[in-house]
């Protein structure tokens, strides 16, 4: 399982390096859509591994919505700690 996960994170290198690399904004925001994908399925991952529900629901959410999706639990979070 560690294997599969570090190979993981090399595949989420590529982006990164495509995106540090290349000097088109329609490339660089590509490759950060391409990042906060592979990020989400490595943490779907290691909910699975961890048998954690809510880092898994914070990766569907994040999948789903994407960007958003970080900024949307935030600012729940926030509503949360002011009840």
């Amino acid at each position: 399982m560690d294997s599969i996960l570090i190979a993981m994170i090399l595949a989420l290198l590529i982006p990164i390096y495509e995106a540090w690399q290349d000097g088109d904004i329609w490339q660089k925001m590509l490759a950060f859509a391409s990042i906060a994908t592979k990020t989400s399925i490595i943490m779907l991952f290691i909910s699975v591994l961890r048998d954690d529900w809510s880092i898994g629901v914070v990766a569907v959410i994040i999948l789903s919505v994407g960007e958003a999706g970080l900024m949307l639990l935030a600012h729940l979070l926030k509503r949360i700690n002011e009840i």
